[in-house]
């Protein structure tokens, strides 16, 4: 289900990128999921919060962080994109925000106090930082995409609000040639809206629980493995 959008061709490509995730799945039908990058520390919207709280800018970080982002230069501190070095597809902000502190002290940038108008420098640490967890988001997602070929790319949780998010997730499937779904912005951090788009899937299969289920933090997604999972294994297993 995507609210807003037409319905969703699988399989999918799902980026949901929130304060306390950065995963990219891939959806053969509704569903079924296969987690393909999750992050290994900070999520990205995390990170918007503890680099704004850096910069003074208060809380929640990610819109303070894009208005700013406007008025500044993306290229003005030089950040290298996070990647895992062990060459996983998976995400890793942590390092990123050290780099952002390190700035902070090197350049001796003063944060923003009492409501005051942020600095040209803060607006250019704004846009820069952003531009990374952008880049680094939609980079990631582009290639696996393209490895998996998906027929619709969908992005969701909160920082599916943020616009930079959004114009670059929609050229990356432009250029693969495949729609980019994405919830209202209203809609992108109301969990109670999640929460019934997933349980919607679940009550038209068929699939019901008893008025004794309760909250479980340790349950997990149903991971499925495609048919190219299987043909990679018996290509190891067999050298092939």
């Amino acid at each position: 289900m995507a609210f807003g959008n037409p319905p969703v061709e699988y399989p999918a490509l799902a980026l949901i990128v929130s304060g306390g995730h950065s995963n990219l799945f891939f959806v053969p039908e509704p569903g079924k999921y296969k987690v393909l990058a999750r992050t290994r520390d900070d999520a990205a919207g995390e990170a918007f919060d503890k680099v704004a709280k850096l910069m003074g800018l208060g809380y929640p970080g990610g819109p303070i962080i894009e208005r700013l982002a406007r008025e500044g230069n993306p290229r003005a501190v030089k950040f290298s994109t996070p990647r895992m070095g062990d060459g996983s597809p998976d995400f890793s902000f942590s390092g990123l925000k050290t780099a952002v502190t390190k700035h902070v002290r090197e350049t001796g940038m003063q944060p923003v106090t009492n409501g005051a108008e942020p600095s040209q420098a803060i607006k250019d640490l704004a846009a820069s930082f952003q531009s990374v967890v952008v880049r680094s988001l939609v980079g990631t997602t582009e290639r696996l995409a393209a490895e998996y070929g998906p027929k619709t790319l969908i992005v969701g949780g909160g920082v599916a609000c943020n616009g930079a998010l959004r114009e670059a997730s929609q050229e990356a499937a432009t250029r693969l040639g495949i729609p980019a779904y994405f919830p209202s912005r209203h809609l992108s951090t109301d969990n109670a809206a999640m929460i019934a788009a997933a349980g919607t899937v679940k009550l038209e299969a068929g699939e019901r629980a008893g008025f004794d289920l309760n909250a479980d933090v340790t349950l997990r997604l149903q991971n499925v493995e495609t048919q190219e999972d299987a043909l990679r294994k018996a290509k190891v297993r067999y050298r092939l």
